[in-house]
This record gives structure tokens, sequence and C-alpha cells, in this order.
């Protein structure tokens, strides 16, 4: 028998990747979605957070990897979207918990994704690591609320793991598509002082981590960053060389920004150097160590 594996979010950007290198990798796969049609290509049970209601034949399974929740950067803050980006994580987690226990399902595992957002919007040049204090803004707060529910499973001696993920890059979606847009039409250039940064991670790797994780054991907390984090300033200028592009503007003012993005701004004018020591010493090996080989494989 295969070992069965539900993940939530799984027609996303990394759930749809993870679900591929899963299932090649001889696991049986299913997912947690809105709806369910037809055409599904993986074997996909209905649940509903805001009634809190999750057909309980998805939970018949070994592992839970846990990936759902709105987009942070897809809409400006307004309350009503601050707290949809909150229930969207720590609902979803206590719908699951809470059936995970009634039901008395024995599962071996759950993995859930988390955000190096908790450790603040802006740390500066300090190199952070997972046991690095936490913050108070308002995407820290969510980070913590959410990997609040998602301990509880350790209470009923379930294994955890929580994987707070940095910047991903991918073609697809993620924030490697809108920095790469204006540097193909000449108006590139770098967000704020440019001296913020970001901690990014290949998707692929990512995809990997949450796999590693799950046929390793490895029951803990890791930042999903790769090795080498690298400024705005430095990003901007890599996506410039790979696209062969050049930049002539100068950087896009933290006023602008403010005035674009309100509060959100935060997220693209702050920054957070973060180890990936843990992971590395854990025994993972990234593919993609560089900025520039990462890039180079995005955007050949």
């Amino acid at each position: 028998m295969s070992t069965k594996v539900l993940i939530s979010g799984g027609s996303g950007l990394i759930g749809s990747h993870l679900t591929n290198l899963l299932t090649n990798s001889g696991y049986e796969v299913r997912h947690l979605s809105r709806s369910v049609s037809g055409s599904e290509s993986v074997k996909t049970y209905k649940w509903d957070i805001r009634k809190m209601e999750v057909d309980p034949a998805a939970l018949d399974v070994d592992y839970i990897i846990h990936l759902a929740g709105a987009g942070v950067a897809d809409r400006k803050w307004t309350e009503s979207r601050k707290k949809e980006i909150l229930d969207s994580r720590v609902n979803s987690t206590q719908l699951l918990f809470e059936n995970i226990k009634e039901n008395k399902i024995d599962l071996k595992g759950f993995i859930s994704a988390s955000a190096i957002g908790i450790y603040g919007l802006d740390t500066g040049r300090k190199l952070v690591d997972e046991d690095s204090p936490q913050a108070t803004d308002f995407l820290a707060q969510v980070v913590k609320e959410w990997e609040q529910e998602v301990d509880r499973f350790s209470e009923i001696d379930i294994p955890v793991s929580k994987i707070r993920i940095g910047v991903v890059l991918a073609n697809e979606g993620g924030a490697l598509p809108k920095m790469k847009k204006p540097i193909e039409f000449g108006v590139g250039a770098p967000l704020g002082s440019g001296e913020q940064y970001m901690s990014w991670i290949h998707f692929q790797d990512l995809c990997k981590i949450f796999q590693w994780v799950l046929s390793e054991g490895k029951w803990e907390v890791f930042n999903a960053v790769a090795p080498n984090p690298v400024t705005n300033k430095e990003l901007t200028k890599a996506i410039a060389k790979v696209l062969k592009k050049p930049l002539f503007l100068p950087n896009v003012s933290s006023f602008v920004l403010k005035g674009m993005l309100g509060e959100m701004a935060g997220i693209v004018l702050g920054g957070n150097n973060v180890s990936s020591n843990k992971l590395v010493d854990s025994g993972f090996n990234f593919e993609f160590q560089d900025l520039e080989s990462a890039l180079r494989d995005l955007l050949k």
C-alpha cells in the first residue's frame, strides 16, 4: 500500500508542483478544495473553511501537508482583507485539527507551510534563524497564530513540522513575474533603499524540502530559504543581467510605494536576512544555492 498524503492548497503554485513530485516518488496524493469537478486529475475532496466543514473521507491518510492560505500580496490590506489572510490560515488549521481529533485519525505527521514573516517586516542585516525573536507586526501576528494552531497537533501526539517560507522564485507566480516585467520593458529599478534583504528560494527546492521532511521524518521548524540571501538591489540587477536588459532608472521611492500599497508596502520596503543553516546541517541539499543559477534556470 502506498503512503497517502493529503495536500490543502494542492492546486496552487507550490501544491501542484509538489503533487507531481510526490506522485512520481510513489506517494498517493489527494487534495482538499473548495469545489470538486469531474475533471480533477488527483482525487479531490471538498472543504468549506467558512462553514468549518470538511469531507471526513479526505482525512483517511497517513500525512497532511497544509499549504492553504489567502495570498498575502494579492490585494491591498483593507481590514476585511487582513481578516481573510488570518482566518484562511488559522481557521483552516483549526478545522483540520478538530476533525482529526474527533475522528481519532492515526495521522503519522502534519507538515505546515509557515513564513519568515514571523521575524518581522524588517530585521535589517542581522542574520536571523529559527530561534530568533518573533515580531509583533500584522504578518508576524498572523504567522504566530497560525503556528499556534499547528502546534495543537503535537498535543494529540501527532508529529509536526513547520516550514517558514521566504520569497519564492517561480515563473508562474509569486514575486519574480512582477519584478521582471518592468525590467523587460526597460523601466526596472530597485525598491526603496534597495538595501533590504530578500531571502529567496527556488520553487523546486521548496517542493523538495516538503518531500524531504516527509520522507526523512524531520519534525522540526525550518527556514525554507536558499543559503545566500541578497538585497533587493542585487536581485533587481541579477534579473536584468540574466534578461540582458539595462537598468537606468533611480530607485522607486518609499513614498511612492507607500502611496500605492499602503501598509502592505512594508513587505517590499522591509526585508530579512534569514539563515538556512539548520536545513543544511540537517542533511538537506539545495539544487539552487546562488541567485544567478536560480534565475538562469527560471528565465531561460
